[in-house]
C-alpha cells in the first residue's frame, strides 16, 4: 500500500457483491484485479499496470447488520494511528473502529469527522511514496467532501492533517466550493452539499479518458449516472455515479 503522508493513500470499496463489483469497475476504469486470500475472507487489490490504486472486499456481516451500505472509503496516511485516532476524537470526531493491525500490511482505524463523514487512518508496515493526487488514467484525481457546514469541517481537517485553503469557487446560492491543498497541491474540495442532507461523505474521482465513453460504460455495466457530465474548472468533465450495488463514486475526464 502507500506511505505515511497525511493525505489519501488508499481507497477501498466495501460492497455486498465483490464478484460483481470486480467486473463492473474493471469495465468502467480498466482496473486489473488481484485476489489476496486472508483469514476468513478474500481481499481484491485494484491496480493500473503494476501500480496499486486500492482494494475491494465484501462488507462484514456485522457491518451489514448495523445498517452499513456499500460505499467507498479513503485511507489517510499518518505517522501514528493511535495518536491520530485520539486526536480526531479530541477534535470532536468519533472513533468507529479502534486502531488494529492488518498482518503484514499495517495498522488502521476507522473514524468520522464531527459532522459524520467517515474515513480511515493508516500507517503501512513498509514505507512507500505516493503523490497526494494524480492525473494518470485509473488513479484518483480528486477528493470531495459533501458536508453541511464546510467551514467547521475545514477547521477539523486542517487541525488533523495540516491541509490549507486553496481557491474558492463561487457556486451562487450553494455558497463556496472550497479547495484544500496538501504540500501546495490542490487535492480536493469541501462544500455544503444537497446530497449530504442525510449523511456526510467523501466522494472520490477516478481519472478516465473520454468522459462520455466512460459514462456509457457505467450504464452499460448496470450502474447509474447521478449527475453529469458537467464541465469543471480546468476544462475537464465529471460525472457522479452509483455502481450496481449502490456505492457512490465519480469520474473525471475529457470531452471530444
Amino acid at each position: 500500500m502507500a506511505g505515511t503522508q497525511s493525505w489519501f493513500v488508499w481507497y477501498e470499496l466495501m460492497t455486498s457483491d465483490a464478484a460483481a463489483a470486480k467486473v463492473f469497475y474493471s469495465g468502467v476504469t480498466g482496473w486489473k484485479t488481484d485476489d489476496w486470500p486472508m483469514p476468513g475472507m478474500t481481499y481484491t487489490l485494484l491496480r493500473v499496470g503494476e501500480r496499486q490504486v486500492g482494494g475491494l472486499m465484501t462488507m462484514p456481516s456485522e457491518a451489514c447488520a448495523a445498517g452499513m451500505r456499500p460505499c467507498w472509503v479513503g485511507y489517510v496516511g499518518v505517522a501514528d494511528v493511535d495518536a491520530a485516532a485520539a486526536k480526531a476524537q479530541r477534535l470532536g470526531g468519533k472513533i468507529i473502529a479502534a486502531p488494529s493491525d492488518i498482518p503484514n500490511v499495517g495498522r488502521f482505524a476507522v473514524v468520522a469527522d464531527p459532522q459524520g463523514a467517515a474515513f480511515n487512518l493508516f500507517k503501512p508496515s513498509q514505507s512507500g511514496e505516493r503523490a497526494p493526487v494524480s492525473s494518470d488514467i485509473g488513479q484518483v484525481g480528486w477528493h470531495e467532501l459533501h458536508t453541511r457546514e464546510w467551514p467547521k469541517a475545514f477547521e477539523f481537517y486542517s487541525e488533523m492533517f495540516g491541509w490549507l485553503k486553496g481557491d474558492a469557487v463561487d457556486m451562487g446560492p450553494m455558497g463556496s466550493y472550497q479547495l484544500f491543498t496538501c504540500g501546495g497541491t490542490p487535492i480536493g474540495a469541501m462544500f455544503n452539499s444537497p446530497a449530504a442532507a442525510n449523511a456526510r461523505f467523501w466522494l472520490f474521482y477516478v481519472n478516465v479518458g473520454d468522459i462520455d465513453a466512460a459514462a456509457a460504460r457505467v450504464t452499460g455495466g448496470g450502474g447509474k449516472i447521478l449527475q453529469g457530465p458537467i464541465q469543471v474548472p480546468g476544462g475537464q468533465w465529471s460525472i457522479q455515479a452509483a455502481d450496481p450495488q449502490g456505492a457512490g463514486f465519480a469520474l473525471l475526464g475529457s470531452r471530444k
